[in-house]
């Protein structure tokens, strides 16, 4: 799946380029400030909450809310952040992130397939303050030339790894959010014991940020206490009864073990 859906990638980025040509993309280019980091940063626990409707794995995930109306709940519920899927097959288009931004002030991830130098440019001038980088889909060459790109644009990257093997080659670079998602991108079944046998091999200087599986307050818990930073969450949330407490139990983890809070 995940190579059928880089191959269409591929093609879509060739019709992109054509109708929007990079010299004019750099012409309404606007440097960010790293706001994703800073938010994470300035944050003991961050949640990540996810504007998905759909998924190519499981289909129609949400129909009760659009992504604005997600992007609104998340904001009043506690969400340090927003991920906004901009890829078709979940469903997305780039033109989701300027209607996100519309409505919220909360630092914005591009949820997408980077396999161009091109995409990076798009995503900032598209009000995107940070991308996700698939290490599973990139050479070692495009990671860092990926990296050194966004930075340079005040953009963030959330480096995303599924193995060890993934994740050494993601130290390698100067990368500070490392993302281990917990999904077997061969099975598509996820497990949240991916991130705690991985954890032990991130370097200390990273933010760690746990991706998918995680459903529970008592799950993010665990998760917080054993290094992990944040986590970014879609399924868990748009399937939950009511999305506004479940994003409040994930963001703020006040209810798990005696009322602990976090900012």
């Amino acid at each position: 799946m995940l190579n059928k859906i880089t191959e269409k990638k591929r093609e879509a980025v060739k019709i992109a380029k054509e109708e929007r040509p990079l010299a004019r993309l750099l012409k309404n280019i606007m440097p960010g400030s790293f706001a994703f980091s800073k938010a994470i940063k300035q944050s003991d626990w961050a949640l990540i909450a996810e504007c998905k409707l759909v998924s190519p794995a499981k289909g129609q995930l949400c129909t009760d809310y659009s992504v604005t109306e997600l992007a609104q709940l998340y904001t009043k519920s506690g969400a340090t952040a927003l991920s906004v899927h901009t890829d078709t097959h979940f469903s997305g288009q780039l033109e989701d992130i300027a209607a996100v931004r519309a409505v919220t002030s909360l630092p914005i991830l591009r949820k997408d397939f980077i396999i161009d130098e091109y995409q990076i440019y798009e995503s900032r001038v598209a009000g995107a303050d940070a991308i996700l980088l698939i290490v599973h889909i990139l050479s070692d060459e495009q990671l860092k030339e990926y990296i050194s790109i966004a930075h340079g644009l005040g953009m963030d990257c959330l480096v995303e790894v599924h193995t060890l093997e993934e994740l050494e080659r993601a130290q390698q670079t100067v990368a500070t959010l490392m993302g281990i998602n917990n999904r077997n991108l061969e099975t598509f079944i996820t497990d949240v014991q991916n991130t705690f046998d991985l954890l032990p091999y991130c370097d200390k200087r990273r933010i760690v940020i746990s991706e998918s599986g995680v459903s529970t307050g008592d799950e993010a818990y665990r998760l917080e206490q054993a290094g992990v930073r944040g986590i970014l969450v879609g399924e868990g949330l748009v399937k939950a009864t009511d999305i506004g407490s479940k994003t409040r139990e994930l963001s703020k983890l006040n209810q798990i073990n005696g009322g602990r809070a976090h900012a």
